[in-house]
């Protein structure tokens, strides 16, 4: 059984015939072609696969297409702005690009997004201690590569560009991993 799934996707409308089952990571990948997104554990567990469904993070690999109908997705493609010859990446892309907050690149798809919404969210304006804030708002995005500590600077350092330094590592006990394992 088939169904046609109307969305929009990086502010463009998509309309898929798929299953209403097909994970909707699979419907980005495989009907969208939309590769950026990431396949880590497939049981929501890594974070990899994350995107925003009507602006909150989720793990795609749990959302069926069905469940899509109507709504918007926002993917890692999705972050940057302006145009496919000159792309303006996102202040955290960018920020994981300087910091070295991208290793590998399977988790940092969904890194960036998770990054991006906690950004924009205003969630760490006034925090008493950003970098715990940060661990914890990313909690769900695992990375086998780099530590953690130049992630959290990478999303300190968009989030909060004229506040706090992220250069230091303050709080990690000079390990440089934020103390996050």
């Amino acid at each position: 059984m088939s169904l046609l799934v109307t969305f929009g996707v990086n502010g463009q409308i998509a309309s898929v015939e798929v299953s209403p089952w097909k994970r909707l990571l699979d419907v980005l990948r495989e009907d969208l072609h939309l590769t950026g997104t990431k396949e880590g554990c497939g049981e929501g567990e890594c974070g990899a696969c994350t995107v925003l469904l009507d602006g909150v993070p989720v793990n795609s690999c749990l959302v069926a297409a069905g469940q899509c109908d109507g709504r918007a997705v926002t993917t890692v493609e999705g972050l940057a702005r302006g145009s496919a010859a000159e792309p303006l990446l996102h202040a955290v892309q960018r920020e994981l690009v300087a910091r070295g907050g991208a290793q590998c690149g399977i988790c940092t798809p969904g890194i960036a997004v998770c990054a991006a919404h906690l950004c924009e969210s205003g969630a760490l304006i006034g925090a008493s201690d950003p970098r715990a804030k940060v661990r914890e708002l990313l909690a769900g995005n695992i990375c086998r590569c780099t530590g953690y500590q130049l992630v959290v600077d990478a999303v300190i350092a968009a989030a909060l560009p004229d506040g706090e330094s992220a250069e230091d590592g303050a709080g990690d006990g000079g390990r440089g991993d934020g103390g996050a394992r």
